[in-house]
C-alpha cells in the first residue's frame, strides 16, 4: 500500500513540475521547478528498484546540470521581452516540428503492433550475478565487457576539463590576473579604509 502512495506522489508530482517548468514565466522558477521534477523521477526509479538511475538524476542532472542552468540564468541579463516575441515568432516552425515528431512517433507505434518492427531480446550473456544489487550489476559489466569504452568516455571527459582549464587560464589583454601571494600578504589596515562621512554627503573615492 505504502508503494502505491509513493508512486502517485511522485508521478503526481513530477508530472506538475514539468509543467510548471514549462509554463512558469521566471527562468530562475522554470530551473527550481525542473530540479523538483529531476528529485520525483529518482523518487520513481528507487521504486521501480533502479536505485543507480536514481543516485545519477540526484548527482548528475540535479547537482551538475540544473545547478548549471541556473548559474548561468541568474548571471545572464536577460530580456523576457525579446525572449516572448522570439518564441511569436518562431512558435509556426516549432508547431510543425512538434507534429513531425508526432506523427514519426505514431508511425513507429503502429509499426511496432503490426509485427514490422522487432525488438532484440537479451541473450544472458549481461545477466547479473545471483544476489548482486543492480549498482554491483552494472559495475561488473562496466568493467568487464565495456572496459575500454568506458576508459574512452572518461579520457574524453579529461580532454574537455584539460581544455576548459586551458582556455580560462590564457593570457588575454585587458584581464588582470589574480596574484594569491600579494592577497594573502595584504594587512588588514591595508585591505580597510575607515570613513566617517558627514549626513547628506556621500563618501569621496
Amino acid at each position: 500500500m505504502i508503494q502505491l502512495i509513493a508512486f502517485y506522489l511522485f508521478a503526481t508530482l513530477a508530472t506538475a513540475a514539468g509543467a510548471l517548468t514549462i509554463l512558469a514565466r521566471n527562468p530562475v522558477h522554470s530551473v527550481l521547478w525542473l530540479i523538483v521534477a529531476f528529485f520525483n523521477a529518482a523518487g520513481l526509479m528507487v521504486l521501480v528498484g533502479a536505485e543507480f538511475i536514481a543516485m545519477l538524476l540526484v548527482i548528475v542532472y540535479v547537482g551538475a546540470v540544473a545547478v548549471l542552468f541556473l548559474f548561468v540564468v541568474m548571471m545572464l541579463d536577460i530580456d523576457f521581452a525579446e525572449l516572448r516575441a522570439g518564441f511569436i515568432r518562431n512558435f509556426p516552425l516549432g508547431f510543425a516540428l512538434a507534429l513531425v515528431l508526432l506523427m514519426e512517433l505514431v508511425l513507429g507505434a503502429g509499426a511496432y503492433k503490426a509485427g514490422a518492427l522487432k525488438l532484440g531480446t537479451p541473450d544472458g550473456s549481461a545477466t547479473a550475478a545471483a544476489g548482486a544489487s543492480n549498482i554491483e550489476a552494472i559495475g561488473a559489466l562496466l568493467y568487464s565487457r565495456y572496459l575500454f569504452l568506458f576508459e574512452a568516455a572518461g579520457l574524453v571527459l579529461l580532454v574537455a576539463m584539460v581544455g576548459a582549464i586551458v582556455l580560462t587560464h590564457r593570457q588575454r589583454s585587458g584581464v588582470r590576473g589574480q596574484n594569491v601571494a600579494r592577497q594573502n600578504a595584504r594587512r588588514p589596515d591595508e585591505a580597510t579604509h575607515n570613513v566617517s562621512p558627514e549626513v547628506g554627503k556621500g563618501v569621496t573615492l
